[in-house]
């Protein structure tokens, strides 16, 4: 084949994704340096189209970056006015007190948002400051230099072939370089894990954690509306040996967001972590809030947990990582979005620093140390051994003996237990399906609870068919030779989205990949057992349309 001419763009910086760690950074690069040249590459078919969260903010990544953001109207407008903690059983629940939690837990002075609708706002301050953002632009594939290091992007491919080649309607992109390039992802970016293992940046690491996080939008009845209340629950459904759990926020116009997060480090393959979530909304006080509701909107996407010991080398050859793309999510304050804002911030001041001694293409070291000493280091240090307690001791366990280091780190700045390890990774958790028992989920009753293909609908996923999928298989004979025989077809159930199924044809089971359903969560390229499913990008504004997530 001929070799692909693309025009090419140079840039000071290049910036994948539209999030708050790369709009934070763009932001940053801009208020340094007015006359740098920095773009923002959005897969997105708007900026907030692919942003999903809780959300439960805490505004000091936005105080560090924006001070005056309040009087330019960024849309932080329901303040947390009450914070409850509950145990849930299958009919009851009892209310866990706040004054035992660390004074890390607690939401006042946070905001109830939709990041969304955040991010559009950053946006709109980015391109006031004259960063250029292309939203709908996917960047499939990371540019080397000569020496090895990263120094631009492709990005606008649209109309490739089924099998993937170029064809004669297909349009190549084009090359967009920069002295620096930056990747904010999210959990699980497909250039991100290309740069991790290129430059082994996870070499001595603890392997990353995640979660499942799925939520849903509801117009509730005006009389059951507390603006500002937030509301989290572990325990029932998931159960004792499944670790995980609830939220229930307030926002404003009578919306209520609803959601669960299911720890994907779970043992048992025929755990249905969608379904779990639909059983969550019959328990009575989760039913009686939504009776007489809608439900408006639906997604889902992975947020890691793994913390410090999980966090990868930040800055490589050319460039850095940002945001989740390293992994700064704070698990039991079910936070990250502040973090994020700070590694963008603290990535541009970096990379300003680099250009104005003439540097390109190196290694941002003063990055990374930043980022491990400064406000992201010290918020995520006190919570590091969470995750590995839960995994070992299980939900009471995790819980009573979690508190107790929380407390220690929080008094004292060190934990007696140290740094603890994860082991396994989210995959190697798995265990054969003839080790457990198959669980029996009720049916979706069309009114609390939903099938998944229904609940796709309000994510207003869409994606042009005949492109190539953007989920590949390393080894088509796994599915059913090894995933189907050996794990049950886990992927039937852990997908959120249902994309994948096995189906009886001419009296063999095939594998089927559905992934115009996908919602780009990502969790089949972490969870699926034998590590044989690859996420990568479909062409450009493809995907979910969140509207107010």
């Amino acid at each position: 084949m001929a070799e692909i001419e693309r025009e090419t763009l140079d840039y000071d910086v290049v910036i994948v994704g539209a999030g708050p760690a790369g709009l934070s950074a763009a932001i940053r690069l801009k208020q340094l340096d007015a006359d740098l040249e920095v773009v923002v590459l959005e897969k997105g078919s708007e900026v907030g189209a692919h942003i999903l969260s809780g959300a439960v903010l805490d505004p000091c990544g936005l105080d560090a970056l924006i001070p005056d953001w309040k009087e330019k109207g960024a849309p932080l407008n329901v303040p947390v006015v009450e914070d409850h903690f509950y145990m849930l059983g299958e009919a009851g629940e009892i209310r866990i007190p706040n004054f035992p939690m660390p004074p890390l837990m607690d939401n006042h002075r946070n905001y109830v948002v939709s990041m969304g609708n955040v991010c559009r706002w950053m946006a709109e301050q980015a391109e006031e400051l004259g960063v250029e953002i292309f939203p709908g632009m996917s960047c499939s594939e990371l540019v080397y230099g000569d020496n090895g290091e990263v120094k631009g992007v492709v990005a606008g491919v649209f109309g490739l072939e089924a099998d993937g080649s170029y064809g004669p309607n297909t349009e190549p992109g084009m090359v967009l370089n920069g002295k620096y390039v930056f990747l904010s992802e999210g959990a699980r970016g497909s250039l991100s894990k290309e740069v991790i293992s290129k430059y082994a940046l996870d070499q001595g690491k603890e392997p990353q954690k995640y979660g499942l996080g799925m939520k849903e939008i509801w117009e509730i009845d005006p009389a059951k509306h507390k603006p500002g209340s937030v509301t989290h629950t572990m325990g029932w459904p998931l159960g004792v040996k499944n670790t995980g759990g609830t939220f229930i926020y307030h926002l404003d116009n009578n919306q209520v967001y609803v959601g669960m997060i299911v720890d994907l480090n779970y043992k048992n393959p025929h755990l249905f972590p969608y379904m779990e979530f639909q059983r969550f909304k019959h328990h009575p006080m989760v039913a009686e809030l939504l009776e007489g509701g809608k439900r408006v909107a639906y997604g889902a996407r992975a947020v890691t947990k793994g913390g410090t010991q999980s966090m990868p080398d930040a800055a490589f050859p050319g460039g850095a990582l940002l945001g989740c793309s390293v992994g700064l999510v704070n698990l039991p304050r079910i936070k990250g979005n502040h973090n994020a804002m700070h590694s963008g911030r603290q990535a541009a001041e970096a990379a300003y620093a680099a250009i104005k001694a003439g540097r390109s293409g190196d290694t941002l070291v003063e990055y990374d140390s930043d980022l491990r000493t400064g406000p992201v280091g010290k918020d995520l240090k006190k919570v590091r051994n969470v995750a590995p307690l839960n995994a070992r001791f299980g939900l009471m366990g995790g819980l009573l003996v979690g508190g107790f280091d929380m407390w220690c780190n929080t008094l004292f700045g060190v934990s007696p237990l140290g740094t603890l390890g994860h082991g396994k990774s989210d995959a190697e958790a798995t265990e054969p399906a003839s080790k457990h028992k198959v669980i029996d989920y009720p049916k979706p009753d069309g009114k609390l609870s939903f099938d998944r293909l229904t609940n796709v609908a309000f994510s207003f996923t869409n994606h042009e068919e005949s492109q190539p999928a953007h989920l590949r298989l390393k080894d088509a004979s796994i599915p059913v030779g090894v995933n189907l025989a050996t794990y049950a077809g886990p992927s039937a159930r852990y997908c959120p989205a249902g994309v994948y199924e096995f189906v009886e044809k001419d009296g063999k089971q095939e594998f089927v990949i559905n992934f115009q359903n996908c919602v780009h969560c990502k969790t089949c390229d972490i969870k699926d057992p034998s590590q044989n499913i690859t996420w990568t990008t479909p062409q450009g504004g493809d995907g979910p349309n969140y509207p107010n997530m």
